[in-house]
């Protein structure tokens, strides 16, 4: 089981990856939401804003008006972030969560 703080890295380490093809996001997508990431193993929550193709002002704890929202285990989403797991898969097999409209789905794959 990954610690919490391997969680917030991991986070920090999208938001780096994210970071790189923020450009290019923009001028595709306008997405500016509260976002919620549930760390079920955990029993504890991350927060931010995803804007701009970007994670914004990542912080303990949970959002219950977030519009988007991953669940995962600290592990997967470890795994997630540094390539070793296909998140299509993990949603496929039930291990990722994404909880959010169907248009934020759509627009969320552009990001992916």
């Amino acid at each position: 089981m990954a610690t919490l703080e391997e969680c917030r890295t991991a986070l920090e380490k999208l938001d780096a990856k994210l970071a790189a093809n923020a450009a290019q996001v923009q001028q595709k997508i306008s997405l500016d939401r509260a976002m919620a990431c549930t760390i079920k193993d955990l029993g504890a929550a991350f927060r931010c804003r995803l804007a701009d193709g970007r994670l914004h002002d990542i912080t303990d704890g949970d959002d219950p008006d977030a519009k988007i929202r991953l669940i995962v285990t600290s592990d997967d989403l470890v795994s997630l972030v540094d390539g070793q797991l296909n998140f299509a898969q993990a949603w496929a097999q039930g291990r990722v969560s994404v909880k959010a409209s169907f248009g934020d789905l759509l627009k969320l794959r552009t990001l992916l």
